[in-house]
């Protein structure tokens, strides 16, 4: 495969990875003369339903536009995505350093200070990737690189993403998506994982790097996972007496059993680590982790003279196209806004940089999303509609029928965007509305409601969203499709709030209720008969 060519222009050079969905490559960007790194995968490969490829196939460029959201210095930057043949492709920046596995094998026993400032940075990335929201769900030493500058790089967040986007599904094999070692319990158990998930990883890598291994190891992928649900961590202390104690502490919080006992979020656990984090003047080296905390922005270390760097090509910077609504018709300048609140300067909702419509052209800028939409430029008319939408309501009023469709499409097109955050208040506002107007067992209400709780669920606010999705399911007797959905994911939100028993029960119930409508071989009853036979086996044992 070396010299095939990917998308037209990335000319694939040295195979650096391999697994069992896909390879890495180093390539070359001929267009852009440049050295990347190319990220194959092969639905083909999957196994289960021959939908499983397509499905994977159709999520795979929405997902990457939600990873193209997070900017973060400590995140690989992912530069095209896009289909090849049976191939989905993934182009990223070229990250030279060494992956932590390797790090770690070469510096043992790791310095604990070292083992700070790594969990420091990673904190940085996991609240900018949880800001979004997006649960990395694999994070692991082969997944972070250390540069030679110290700076740490996260891999794979697209990935991941692509993998397992809805929180409450398993894989085609009915195992959970993450590396068994660095899996929380919820995530183990298949139920719904969110940022407390990724801590957990975190709090697995951090207990590596202090004792040299990972908390809980076996001999199959199964007994590693009992260990996660059921067995206590060995206290860092015990093994490594030199670690501080509030380290031990807080590692201890990040391998909590119940998401709720771990810390409120990767903020918090970097103000636990600032304290520890090494003083200023301490000694620096290459490949230091601490360089980015002891020499803020400093150049990176210098080569050795026995290897020159090589010869670099400038890369022309290439301004952002500003998102802009259709001019209006010369003979009808836009009017200012009567009312301030329809400057989107004003309005939370509408991006910095982001243009209202004038009024005189609200039915150009309307045809210009349903184009946009056409085409699937999701973000471009995400930024649309929300510059519009306040002009609409300052011309029409808040409760015309045209406000109210746009505000409907504007959630709509944030979900498939991948921002529920800014998608949730626009949710219940319409919830809201629609209840006042035509009371709460309304269709439209509770599918505004319905949609709100996949926000929730997204969000990794598990309590809500499962306090959500019960409020409404009585509502659904007559929808059995919607009524089993809203049981299955009630069930796995249990599972994931650590209430196993309550959430197998649940699923069991489901499943009889699923066969005797649908029948054994329908794939309802087929998951749920894999999910419950995977969280049997990881059961306790005598």
């Amino acid at each position: 495969m070396n010299g095939r060519v990917i998308g037209g222009r990335y000319e694939l050079s040295t195979l650096v990875g391999q697994g069992g969905m896909g390879q890495v490559w180093t390539a070359y960007d001929g267009r852009l003369d440049r050295r990347v790194a190319v990220k194959l995968l092969r639905p083909a490969t999957m196994t289960g339903p021959a939908t499983a490829a397509e499905e994977l196939r159709r999520r795979f460029v929405r997902e990457c536009r939600v990873t193209a959201h997070v900017d973060h210095p400590g995140l690989v930057t992912v530069h095209d995505a896009g289909s090849d043949g049976d191939d989905l492709y993934l182009v990223m920046q070229y990250v030279e350093g060494a992956d932590l596995s390797d790090h770690l094998a070469e510096h043992d026993p790791y310095p604990w200070e070292w083992a700070v400032c790594v969990a420091a940075q990673l904190c940085a990335v996991l609240a900018a990737v949880h800001a979004v929201p997006i649960v990395h769900r694999d994070l692991k030493p082969r997944n972070v690189m250390i540069r030679p500058d110290g700076s740490v790089i996260v891999l794979d967040l697209g990935v991941a993403s692509v993998l397992d986007t809805d929180t409450t599904r398993l894989t085609q094999t009915g195992s959970p998506i993450g590396s068994p070692a660095y899996m929380a319990p919820e995530q183990a158990m298949g139920g719904a994982v969110g940022p407390s998930t990724d801590l957990y990883a975190l709090g697995v890598l951090l207990h590596e790097l202090l004792s040299g291994d990972v908390p809980f190891a076996g001999s199959t992928a199964l007994g590693v996972l009992h260990r996660h649900l059921y067995e206590p961590p060995v206290p860092i202390r015990q093994i490594r007496p030199e670690v501080p104690e509030p380290l031990e502490a807080l590692v201890l919080r990040l391998l909590a059993k119940d998401p709720q006992a771990r810390p409120s979020g990767a903020h918090e656990v970097y103000e636990h680590l600032l304290p520890l984090l090494p003083a200023r003047g301490a000694p620096t080296g290459p490949m230091d982790p601490t360089r980015p905390f002891l020499r803020p922005h400093a150049p990176w270390p210098a080569r050795p003279a026995t290897a020159p760097a090589p010869p670099t090509v400038p890369v022309p910077v290439i301004p952002p196209i500003p998102v802009q609504a259709p001019p209006p018709p010369p003979t009808a300048p836009p009017a200012a806004p009567a009312d301030p609140r329809a400057d989107p300067r004003h309005d939370p909702r509408v991006p910095l940089g982001t243009a209202a419509a004038p009024r005189t052209d609200l039915a150009a800028a309307v045809d210009e999303v349903k184009r946009l939409l056409g085409e699937g430029s999701l973000t471009q008319a995400v930024d649309l509609l929300g510059g519009i939408l306040p002009a609409a309501a300052a011309e029409r009023g808040e409760r015309s029928p045209v406000v109210h469709i746009l505000r409907k499409q504007y959630a709509s097109t944030l979900m498939d965007d991948g921002q529920y955050r800014r998608a949730l208040p626009e949710l219940r506002r319409l919830a809201e509305d629609r209840d006042a107007e035509a009371g709460p067992a309304d269709p439209g209400t509770l599918q505004f409601r319905y949609d709100a709780a996949l926000c929730l669920e997204q969000l990794g606010e598990t309590a809500a969203a499962l306090a959500e999705f019960r409020a409404v399911l009585p509502y659904y007797e007559h929808d059995l499709a919607r009524a089993f959905d809203i049981r299955r994911r009630v069930g796995l939100l249990l599972l994931a709030t650590g209430q196993h028993t309550a959430g197998q029960d649940q699923l069991q119930r489901l499943l009889f209720d699923a066969e005797r409508s649908y029948g054994p071989y329908h794939p309802l009853p087929v998951d749920l008969r894999r999910a419950l036979d995977h969280q049997r086996q990881l059961g306790p044992r005598p």
